[in-house]
């Protein structure tokens, strides 16, 4: 097809603004699929895609269109994923586009991400075009979030469409703006090929998956490709586009969005930004700089069960062939037995591939408490990337530490600012920024919405900060962040003693001042969740030799003098006595089990 009549768009908004249900009807409108053949949320194939309400991985799908003057049009749509942790997928999305649908919410507004992926199309020089959605809910505020736009974003209202995606009004409108306003592709035919990866997957037949946008040349079925970013060399097993289920064809041309089939055994070799070139004779400059997706949170995974650690291990290679940026390395620990240092993108990364994990097959597993990535300068200049507190050096042999920080975005009412504050003081943010973006209709009352720009450490955010932020704030708080680089900071590690015992995953490292209160919480928690057993059980927090909380479960007791209906007293003390020797070496040999609950509790624990 003439390049003219291409257009290749994404849809970008924040979390739940209706992404999914927007592709839907426009799947439906165009007659790509049939009314009846329609699923909710086509495009969300994963189970916990469609019980969450979110996109994880970006899907891409071709779409007929004869517009009102007759002339057939090709539009090639990829849907996003919405969060903050999938951020990079996001970036090189829009790369592969000339286009961007921009969907803010009628009953919520401009939100974190929405300024955020914003920000992103428009460093790409895309085409924004800005929709209203849902705009026949009660709750509906399109006249606000209408002014907010043109107050905030600098669009006119006559450039704003209103739009209901689940009912389709005003969807066919917007069809024709896309075909009006989108630029067509400017890629050359007679160039060597080449193409920009903007998502993969695996398959067990096929390989890995590549979903690609063909940039400049022509590809086709059987040739011999090399990928610039990595070097690595591959042959077109099948080549195609979605229609939304693959639909094999013999060539790409410059401007049109598909896939091919690589026969790769891992997405690693086929990673997500990289771009495609012919092996022999082809391009010299890649489309755009390359780069690995960074796990910015790690956590240790372990079965409940040791004999379980063989098929933990296969499931995790096997969910890392189709998510390239989950990195996972064996560790052990005295108390959880033989389990992998997983690395994440973010925390929403670690909660799904977890679950992925016990839902796919079947494992019951312990998570450690998250922790960051730590920079350490060690006193004979040795630098250390630290990923677990059982690595953290002793202080003595520190002579600087550095930690990575975040600039965090949150937009709520004015009405919770000043608990938002509080917030963020707890948490150990810097305040840098207020803006004031506009009204907003809050429990049936008038008020501003505000912008706070705040800078706090990752490790603030890992455990129980987006909970406090969303509770403090009812809900209407949304929050959106980008990683600053890393700074000097004061730090120690917190250990964690189970009568006598370290345990590993209760690890923690912490600035010093926090390291009583903190101690103190985790102490007094699993006192709380691990049973009582047959002696006395101390539980110790301590940093380094110091010890800066306990806590003591009393011993269960056997009621020994129950067959002493009488007699001397001596004979009660000698009972005692030996009651208490037992105890004592019980104590010397006995062994606390910590039960799954305990690491689950601790994790929640600020």
């Amino acid at each position: 097809m003439d390049q003219k009549s291409i257009r290749n768009f994404c849809i970008i908004a924040h979390i739940d603004h209706g992404k999914s249900t927007l592709a839907d009807r426009l799947i439906e409108l165009t007659g790509t699929l049939r009314k009846d053949k329609i699923i909710q949320q086509v495009m969300d194939s994963m189970d916990l895609e469609r019980e969450r309400g979110i996109t994880i991985k970006a899907k891409a799908v071709r779409l007929g269109y004869h517009s009102g003057a007759g002339e057939l049009f090709r539009l090639n749509l990829i849907d996003t994923p919405g969060h903050v942790d999938f951020s990079y997928e996001v970036s090189r999305t829009l790369v592969a586009c000339e286009g961007a649908v921009l969907v803010i919410d009628a009953t919520q507004g401009i939100q974190a991400q929405t300024l955020a992926n914003i920000y992103i199309a428009m460093e790409h020089n895309l085409e924004v075009i800005p929709v209203i959605n849902k705009i026949d809910l009660p709750g509906s505020e399109p006249e606000h979030v209408m002014k907010e736009i043109e107050t905030v974003l600098g669009y006119k209202s006559s450039e704003v469409l209103l739009i209901s995606a689940k009912t389709g009004q005003g969807v066919s409108e917007l069809i024709e703006a896309i075909v009006n306003r989108v630029p067509p592709p400017a890629g050359r035919s007679d160039l060597p090929l080449r193409a920009l990866i903007f998502d993969s997957h695996y398959d067990d037949y096929k390989g890995v998956i590549a979903y690609i946008r063909v940039v400049d040349g022509v590809m086709e079925t059987g040739a011999k490709l090399r990928l610039m970013g990595q070097g690595t060399h591959l042959e077109v097993l099948e080549l195609g586009y979605f229609a939304p289920g693959p639909t094999p064809e013999d060539r790409l041309e410059a401007g049109e969005v598909g896939y091919i089939a690589t026969g790769l055994k891992s997405v690693k070799e086929c990673r997500v930004g990289d771009t495609i070139t012919l092996a022999s004779g082809g391009a010299r400059q890649p489309l755009i700089g390359y780069e690995l997706p960074k796990p910015m949170v790690f956590a240790g995974i372990y079965p409940t069960q040791a004999d379980e650690y063989a098929d933990l291990r296969e499931a995790i290679e096997k969910l890392n062939l189709n998510d390239a940026s989950l990195t996972f390395e064996p560790e052990s620990s005295p108390i959880l037995g033989q389990g992998f240092r997983c690395g994440f993108l973010g925390l929403l990364h670690l909660d799904i591939v977890v679950e992925r994990l016990e839902r796919e097959f079947g494992l019951s597993l312990v998570v450690t408490v998250p922790g960051v990535k730590f920079m350490v300068t060690k006193t004979n200049g040795e630098r250390l990337a630290v990923t677990s507190p059982v690595d953290f050096p002793e202080p003595t042999e520190i002579q600087k530490t550095e930690e990575p920080w975040v600039g965090i975005s949150i937009i709520t009412p004015s009405g919770f600012i000043g608990a938002l504050m509080d917030v963020m003081q707890e948490y150990e943010g810097a305040y840098k920024h207020t803006e004031y973006l506009g009204q907003i209709t809050v429990m049936g009352e008038e008020s501003q919405r505000v912008r706070l720009e705040y800078e706090m450490p990752l490790r603030s955010m890992l455990t129980t900060f987006y909970d406090s932020l969303k509770s403090r704030s009812r809900g209407y708080a949304s929050l959106d962040h980008e990683f600053l680089g890393y700074r000097e900071a004061r730090l120690v590690k917190l250990d964690v003693m189970v009568n006598e015992l370290k345990v590993d995953a209760f690890s923690r490292i912490i600035p010093p001042e926090k390291a009583h209160d903190t101690g103190k919480s985790v102490v007094s928690k699993l006192k709380e969740v691990i049973p009582r057993q047959l002696f006395k059980v101390p539980i110790q927090a301590a940093v380094g030799s110091r010890i800066v909380a306990r806590e003591d479960i009393s011993a269960r007791r056997k009621d020994v003098l129950a067959k002493c209906y009488g007699g001397d007293i001596t004979r009660k003390r000698k009972l005692l006595e030996k009651q208490k020797e037992g105890k004592k070496k019980m104590k010397m040999i006995g062994r606390v089990e910590v039960p799954k609950e305990a690491f689950l509790e601790i994790m929640k624990l600020g």
